[in-house]
C-alpha cells in the first residue's frame, strides 16, 4: 500500500553522474546506473534529505508523492552486513532529524541480532555544532590583558570527517592541514601558520577512516583545485602518518601542487619549515 510522504526527487538532466550522493546516502536508495544517479527503491530512502548536501549541481530536491512506506527493518537488513561505519553513520543521519522512532526500531535490531555498535560516536557527530558556518575574522577574536587577539580561522567545521570538499571557501586557496595537538602547541598558531590559509585538522594516530582522509584531500586538491597544501605536525613520529596521507591523496590527483612541512617541537617551536 502507498501512501503520501517526502522522497527525494532527481533531475536527470542536472546529474553529472559524480557519485557523491551514493556515498551520503547509508541506506543504499541511490545507485549510479549508467553514469546517473538513481533511486532503486522507494522503502529505502527516508526523505530526510542527506544527499541533497552532497550534490554539487543541485539535481537532487525533496517532493511529497505517494510511494511505498519507508522500512527501517529493510534498511537495517541491508545495511547491517556493510559493518560497524555503515551503520553508525546511519544511526547519526536519523538522530540529527529527530527520527526517534526510527532511531530506536534501529537500535532493537542491533540488540536483537547481536550486533555491537559505538554509541559514543553517534552522540559524538550528530552534534549541531558541526554545521557549516562561514565568518570574517573580525567577527571571532579573544581578550587577554585588555589586548585583542585575532582569530585567523574563517569556517566551521574544520574537522577533516566533517568538512565538505566541495565548499567555496575552499576553492583555489591556500590550505593547511594541521595535526590537532599543533594548535595547543604553538603559542603563535594562528599569525604564524593559519593567516590567509584555510584549516582542516585530524589526527593520524587516534582518527579512523583515513581512507576517508585520502579522498577527501584528493577532492580538495582535485575539484577544490588549492593553491598550495602546508601540513603542520608535532615532532613526535605518529604525526608523519598525516604527511603520508596527503602524499597519497596527491598521487591520485591529476593536478599537482607545492607541498610545505612544518614541525613543531613538543615546546612548541617551530623546528622544521621544508617544501617537498
Amino acid at each position: 500500500m502507498k501512501i503520501k510522504r517526502n522522497i527525494i526527487n532527481i533531475d536527470e538532466t542536472l546529474c553529472n553522474g559524480c557519485g557523491l550522493c551514493t556515498q551520503g546516502c547509508y541506506e543504499g536508495a541511490l545507485q549510479l546506473i549508467d553514469g546517473k544517479a538513481k533511486l532503486i527503491s522507494e522503502l529505502y530512502c527516508d526523505g530526510l534529505g542527506a544527499c541533497i548536501g552532497e550534490c554539487p549541481v543541485g539535481a537532487i530536491s525533496i517532493v511529497e508523492k505517494e510511494v511505498e512506506p519507508y522500512d527501517e527493518i529493510a534498511v537495517m537488513d541491508r545495511i547491517a552486513p556493510q559493518g560497524a561505519k555503515v551503520i553508525e553513520a546511519h544511526l547519526r543521519h536519523l538522530k540529527k532529524h529527530g527520527e526517534n522512532q526510527l532511531f530506536q526500531q534501529a537500535i532493537e535490531y542491533l540488540r536483537e541480532h547481536k550486533i555491537a555498535y559505538n554509541p559514543m560516536a553517534i552522540i559524538e557527530h550528530s552534534c549541531p555544532g558541526s554545521a557549516q558556518k562561514v565568518f570574517s575574522k573580525t567577527q571571532n577574536h579573544a581578550t587577554r590583558n585588555c589586548e585583542e587577539i585575532n582569530s585567523e580561522l574563517t569556517h566551521w567545521p574544520i574537522q577533516l570527517h566533517l568538512i565538505n570538499p566541495q565548499s567555496e571557501h575552499f576553492r583555489g586557496e591556500d590550505l593547511l592541514l594541521a595535526a590537532d595537538c599543533t594548535a595547543f602547541s604553538l603559542g603563535g598558531f594562528h599569525s604564524k601558520l593559519l593567516r590567509n590559509k584555510k584549516l582542516v585538522i585530524a589526527c593520524p594516530k587516534l582518527d579512523n577512516g583515513k581512507e576517508s582522509y585520502i579522498d577527501k584531500l584528493t577532492q580538495l586538491i582535485e575539484d577544490a583545485q588549492i593553491n598550495t597544501l602546508t601540513i603542520a605536525v608535532m615532532e613526535v613520529p605518529c604525526c608523519n602518518g598525516l604527511l603520508q596521507l596527503a602524499k597519497i591523496a596527491l598521487e591520485k590527483a591529476s593536478r599537482k601542487i607545492p607541498i610545505k612541512k612544518i614541525v613543531i617541537s613538543i615546546q612548541g617551536k617551530v623546528i622544521e619549515e621544508t617544501w617537498i
